[in-house]
């Protein structure tokens, strides 16, 4: 009897024994499947972290080109403006062709204003506006009922925007009331 007692605890002992082998070797995989996992999520962050890295110096590389040669356009049209002023002053003005010097000019002149349109450089108009300080600069005031008080009265300097930022501001002189 006490040999089958002996032999049901060994029986006993080794469903134990087995069941924490099998048990053991369940804590084993999902350890490995978890350290697999692990690993592979460190290898996604170091590939992500590189390209994010590559990405900055590139992104540093090319804002540094586009102020470097942002302007490479405008530059491309005022190339042609230049070339026909060179021209004009090339030319040995006498009264005879003064005419249609002073014609070749205000031709230039009118691409001159067209190429800074078309890359969004605007006249802002002043003359007889009322005086803003945001797009003028008042040099002086002066008496006068051409117009009305608070006004522009004088231009010497015209104002520019490029898009909607104002690059220069107009230099005025503003009216006041006669005394």
């Amino acid at each position: 009897m006490s040999d089958t007692k002996n032999q049901g605890q060994d029986n006993s002992n080794g469903a134990e024994t087995a069941a924490e082998n099998g048990a053991s070797t369940d804590l084993n995989t999902q350890l490995q499947t978890l350290q697999e996992q692990a690993e592979k999520a460190k290898n996604d962050y170091l590939y992500l972290r590189a390209e994010m890295e590559n990405y900055k110096r590139h992104a540093i590389k090319e804002r540094s080109e586009i102020l470097k040669y942002g302007c490479e356009r405008l530059v491309r049209d005022l190339l042609g403006v230049i070339d026909n002023f060179e021209r004009a002053l090339a030319i040995n003005v006498t009264a005879e062709n003064f005419p249609s010097f002073k014609q070749g000019v205000d031709l230039t002149a009118a691409e001159l204003k067209a190429v800074l349109q078309r890359h969004g450089v605007t006249e802002v108009p002043a003359d007889g506006v009322a005086f803003d300080p945001a797009v003028h600069e008042a040099l002086s005031s002066e008496a006068t009922e051409q117009v009305p008080a608070g006004h522009v009265s004088r231009v010497f300097q015209k104002a520019y925007r490029l898009h909607d930022k104002l690059v220069r501001p107009a230099q005025v002189v503003v009216a006041k009331k006669p005394e």
